[in-house]
């Protein structure tokens, strides 16, 4: 859990920091946004890589690799003296990321062999990358508050030297025993498939729709079309067509991105409304949105120990429901809603950490142990893919409604008071609207603030309305295809009659990953897997 909570909380971490950086650094407002994005870009881009890599020299090895890379990087990041220096820092950060995220999962997957110890250990693992994000904006604004910028990455150090030094004492190793050759070209078409598509979706939520993001999405979409095609058709594929045969895995895949959909895209104005709606300060609002996260923490072991009596379809599909109901107390919202919003933001995500918690270890339990690694690869990028997705699409709703509502407000033309390009700035985003508000003195300032924060509710609203229809249709979906899936140990496993609520017997996996197919080992000198496993 150590490196998963670092890497979550470096999402976050530059929230408060960002004055600071340009003050000392001077970075362009291009620069700015890179020193933003591409920790998240080098994260999901090389997700599939790493993952695949890991399945290959051993789990436990690519997670040291990669806590050497990320401690090494945070120091590159705090001490860095020019803008171009924090974002290659920044990149290497999100290179160590990628290859510490799946190998925690995998980890998981080999280390709980028992099914219901493992959807246990997943359920935290949910729970605690949640957290994360939520406590790196926080972590920020208090280092901030006492230490240089720097601060916020130096807290990666120590804990990465920790993870160092008990890893090879407490953690097994795990890999494929026959990996086969690494696929090289893949490396690239994965990078290939994912980055455009994410990179579309993002500009798309930030600025709206446009030719150009859109072919950048196309773009995307083409070279993962090329890049399914080489998994499906070469020797030694870094994805392994046989995950897919696995009965929920393809599935599973599919509601988790629809449950980091509606997360991220929620978050997108629940964040707004703290600092925009309400005036809060952004330490301010980052503590207040930590008391959503009492609600999360119990969600995932919660959900796990139900789904020990109960067929976990329907308990994935009743977490899809809980956050539908976070979505519909978000509808009733108006501009003075502090606590109806926060309780709102806590149901929701506690629905989702349930999903979450729930069809990973579906995914996980379904896949070999060998493949742990790829398996949990696809699910994070599935999950970036998600986030992004909820932010462009719930965005655009939001974001319509804003400037429709707003056109109503503030007319063109001189019956508004106000110089043109000002009125366009107020008419397009809510940050635009507090800026022009800003720069108005009296009355005037204040119509135009009032009226941005109630368009900017009502686009919430109606955001809300879209998001809870998407989480019953997911939750639907749930209880319909997962219903008959029972996730159990493989042959040779602990645990292997665990049971799965109603579900009917089926193979865990298909075919190359039979029974009769080679099983997962650890190294010679740690003994039997099993034996690995109980000790």
């Amino acid at each position: 859990m150590l490196p998963l909570l670092l890497v979550s909380m470096d999402v976050s971490v530059l929230y408060f920091a960002l004055p600071a950086i340009s003050e000392e650094l001077h970075p362009s407002s291009t620069q700015q946004l890179w020193i933003f994005d591409i920790y998240g870009f080098a994260l999901a881009g090389l997700l599939i890589t790493m993952g695949s890599l890991g399945d290959r020299i051993g789990r436990r090895k690519l997670l040291m690799m990669g806590a050497a890379a990320f401690g090494v990087a945070s120091v590159a990041a705090a001490y860095a003296d020019s803008a171009e220096m924090l974002i290659a820092a920044r990149a290497l950060l999100g290179v160590g990321g990628a290859t510490l995220m799946p190998s925690t999962m995998a980890l998981s997957r080999n280390l709980f062999q028992d099914p219901a110890q493992r959807a246990t250990a997943i359920g935290i693992w949910s729970g605690a990358m949640a957290g994360g994000v939520a406590l790196g904006s926080v972590l920020s604004g208090v280092m901030l508050s006492h230490f240089w910028w720097g601060s916020v990455f130096l807290v990666n150090t120590p804990v990465m030297v920790l993870l160092l030094v008990l890893a090879p004492v407490l953690v097994p190793e795990f890999k494929d025993p026959a990996p086969g050759r690494f696929d090289l070209l893949g490396v690239p078409l994965s990078m290939g498939a994912v980055l455009p598509v994410i990179y579309g979706l993002k500009e798309t939520a930030a600025h709206g729709f446009s030719g150009p993001r859109a072919l950048w999405i196309a773009a995307g979409l083409v070279v993962g079309a090329v890049f399914v095609h080489r998994q499906r058709t070469h020797a030694h594929p870094m994805i392994s067509p046989g995950l897919f045969r696995g009965r929920g895995f393809g599935t599973s895949i599919g509601l988790n991105l629809m449950a980091s959909f509606a997360m991220m895209g929620s978050a997108l104005f629940t964040t707004q409304y703290l600092q925009s709606v309400l005036g809060k300060g952004p330490l301010e609002a980052a503590l207040w949105s930590l008391l959503p996260s009492v609600m999360v923490g119990a969600a995932g072991p919660a959900s796990a120990a139900i789904a020990r009596k109960v067929n976990r379809a329907y308990v994935i599909g009743g977490g899809f429901l809980v956050a539908a109901a976070g979505f519909g107390l978000l509808t009733l919202a108006g501009t003075d809603s502090l606590w109806l919003v926060l309780i709102a933001a806590g149901v929701l995500a506690s629905g989702i950490v349930i999903v979450m918690s729930l069809v990973t270890d579906m995914a996980m339990g379904t896949a070999p142990a060998e493949k742990a690694g790829s398996a949990s690869s696809l699910l994070e990028t599935g999950q970036e893919f998600g986030g992004a997705l909820g932010m462009a699409l719930l965005g655009v709703v939001g974001n319509a409604v804003y400037r429709h509502e707003m056109a109503d407000e503030l007319p063109s033309g001189a019956g508004s008071g106000l110089p043109s390009q000002a009125l366009d700035a107020a008419r397009e985003t809510l940050g635009g609207a507090v800026a022009v508000a800003g720069r108005l003195s009296g009355r005037a300032g204040d119509e135009v603030l009032g009226a941005a924060r109630e368009a900017f509710t009502e686009g919430m609203r109606v955001a809300a309305v879209a998001g809870a229809l998407v989480l019953v249709a997911a939750a639907v979906l749930a209880a319909v295809a997962l219903r008959h899936v029972r996730v159990a140990a493989p042959a040779g496993e602990e645990g292997a009659d665990a049971a799965d609520g109603a579900g009917t017997d089926s193979e865990p996996y298909g075919e190359p990953y039979g029974p009769g197919a080679a099983r997962e080992t650890a190294p010679r000198e740690l003994g039997h897997p099993e034996t690995v496993a109980s000790s």
